[in-house]
């Protein structure tokens, strides 16, 4: 570690947090403490986290409070995980419905805040200092398990309005004096390409930040531009936001000679796993309480794929407990051979959305369509959309190399492994546009199952 990374991380940034009020620099070194706490000591300062948490919004917040009294449900009952689901599940419908009820009749200040509605159903919300101090102690505390800290070199390639829309004077000044460069992820043509490229070179980050897709669009157009980014000493990348797919692990990791950190979170759950250097995705468990339950709301078994539900015990002031996240994962059953005591979430196979309905009733993952078009020659970008009558559009970028007999091959073997009676088209498009936040989707289903219907 640098004297000046030194110095950004014991004296810059903690006076900046100060500054601020939040208490984000004792959270971070409570969680490296926490961290190796056996499983037992952990869930048992969870258990006693949960119980006053459930307490305190079971008084103070209108909405839960209605709701334990009409369910004739005691919350201080409610000690482990496994209690869970004698709670009711809260659902973006039904935060939208309930947006003043659902915040804390004596809350700290907070903002509000919105998803980019990747899914269809954007969703505001409200954040209070405790989730922000969770957030940035969290990132934080994963951050150092990669020998990288605040003050490293850092390029971030982004795309949220949020970070992007409030790039004032005295932001620019704190990033500087931090060492993080911004880059826009929402266009990546040729030419800003070119300019990222350029920018990243003259860094020469310790680490990088950002989308899998616009990262592993970025390393194969500097590959196409015989630029090594190999030389520039990158430590490690990590990448969230996205389902991160093994093609994109590949060729961010190869192009920049570094190892791939995924992160799993949203703007609405919260920063919930990070990778440690074992290859293990953490849960913040501290804080975080993940469930996975059926289409229908059923719990299933760790080991099984479920939807992940979440519920944050750093939000007190706009409550999120037992958050369906519209994610598909799978809760580990082993602790990992790095030591530390926090939960593992053994896998993320994207959200709800990145699989498609098959006529017969099957969920189908992106993969195994995406995998038939991607290492096409001459195709550049794709993506599939299902629409809510499961008939499925093909949007394919490419060059002359690809032509009708491929197209037609392509359109044959995807009808292959949807099964008969399925819808799918092709067409031909200039580009792919990203969404609003930057991000690229390969797969969108708009469809819903009939359970879910």
């Amino acid at each position: 570690m640098s004297a000046y990374t030194r110095f950004c991380s014991s004296v810059l940034f903690p006076l900046h947090e100060a500054m601020k009020g939040h208490h984000s620099v004792s959270l971070r070194r409570d969680l490296e403490r926490s961290q190796w706490f056996p499983s037992g000591q952990l869930d048992a300062m969870r258990a006693e986290r949960l119980k006053e948490f459930l307490g305190y919004i079971g008084e103070k917040v209108p909405y839960y409070r209605q709701v334990f009294s009409e369910a004739g449900l005691d919350p201080r009952g409610i000690r482990t995980v496994a209690d869970l689901p004698s709670l009711p599940t809260l659902t973006k419908a039904i935060i939208r419905e309930n947006f003043r009820a659902l915040k804390t009749e004596d809350s700290t200040p907070v903002r509000k805040y919105s998803t980019g509605g990747s899914s269809g159903e954007p969703l505001q919300f409200l954040i209070g200092r405790g989730r922000v101090d969770h957030d940035v102690a969290a990132k934080w505390r994963a951050t150092r398990w990669w020998n990288v800290d605040i003050g490293d070199p850092e390029v971030v390639l982004w795309g949220s309005p949020i970070e992007l829309g409030t790039q004032d004077r005295l932001r620019s000044l704190r990033d500087k004096a931090l060492r993080t460069r911004l880059l826009p992820a929402f266009r990546m043509t040729d030419e800003s390409m070119d300019s990222h490229l350029e920018a990243i070179g003259r860094v020469r980050p310790a680490m990088i930040f950002g989308y899998p897709s616009a990262l592993a669009l970025l390393c194969n157009h500097a590959r196409s531009r015989s630029v090594e980014l190999r030389k520039l000493g990158a430590r490690v990348v990590f990448v969230t936001g996205e389902t991160l797919y093994p093609s994109q692990r590949d060729a961010i990791s190869s192009a920049f000679g570094a190892p791939v950190a995924n992160g799993y979170g949203s703007r609405d759950a919260g920063f919930i796993a990070h990778e440690c250097p074992h290859g293990s995705l953490h849960v913040s468990s501290e804080s975080i309480l993940l469930e996975t339950v059926s289409e229908s709301g059923m719990p299933v078994e760790p080991g099984e794929p479920g939807e992940i539900v979440v519920t944050h015990l750093d939000t007190r002031d706009f409550p999120f407990v037992r958050y369906r996240t519209g994610d598909v994962g799978v809760l580990g059953t082993e602790s990992c051979s790095c030591g530390r005591g926090l939960h593992v979430l053994k896998e993320v196979s994207g959200r709800s959305t990145d699989f498609v309905l098959t006529p017969s009733g099957n969920r189908l993952h992106g993969l195994a369509l995406i995998y038939e078009v991607r290492d096409r020659p001459g195709v550049r970008a794709f993506k599939f959309l299902q629409s809510e009558d499961l008939s499925i559009e093909l949007s394919i970028a490419a060059d002359s190399v690809f032509g009708t007999k491929e197209e037609r091959e392509v359109q044959l073997r995807l009808l292959e492994r949807l099964g008969p009676g399925s819808q799918l088209s092709i067409r031909r498009v200039d580009e792919v546009q990203p969404e609003g936040s930057g991000k690229y989707r390969y797969v969108e289903s708009r469809a819903r199952s009939a359970a879910a219907r």
